[in-house]
């Protein structure tokens, strides 16, 4: 790639730009990895999955849509179809929030439960098997600490 002349850019090294690249090709590649099994084993995708995890992890089974939009950086046009989307199948519910008349509770139904236990184990045998099998402790700590950094910092930031 040809660099233009400019003191205002500070261009990636040779090895940022490799680091950039293979984080970018392992995002994109889980993703779509994880989104085929699912698809293949459970007719779920992976942002259903993100959703019901969220809402099965609840001692309550329920979480207010702005809590689920925080905890998953998306866009609220995008949460909105995929809960209208997954109610439609019965998967939760939608339900007026009692203590803030704008506000919005979310609810997993006994379907989405039954869906998201038995999705689970077949999910979580290709995180294993394509990511945690493939590390060893120093680099799922490394990988672990760079997330630490980087998730709040693009917080910080806005982006996310």
């Amino acid at each position: 790639m040809s660099r233009p002349e400019s003191g205002d850019v500070h261009w990636l090294s040779d090895e940022e730009q490799r680091v950039w690249r293979g984080f970018l090709a392992l995002s994109r590649s889980m993703q779509a990895a994880i989104d085929r099994q699912l698809a293949r084993d459970s007719a779920l995708s992976g942002s259903e999955y993100d959703v019901l995890v969220l809402l099965s992890e609840s001692s309550t089974g329920v979480a207010r849509s702005r809590d689920l939009l925080n905890e998953l950086g998306w866009e609220r046009s995008r949460l909105s179809h995929l809960l209208t989307r997954m109610a439609r199948r019965g998967l939760l519910e939608r339900l007026p929030c009692d203590s803030d008349a704008r506000g919005l509770d979310v609810r997993i139904t006994p379907e989405g439960r039954r869906t998201i236990e038995a999705a689970a184990p077949g999910h979580l045998e290709m995180v294993r098997a394509a990511l945690i099998d493939q590390l060893t402790q120093e680099e799922m700590d490394a990988l672990l600490s760079v997330s630490d950094k980087v998730v709040p910092r693009l917080r910080e930031l806005g982006l996310c």
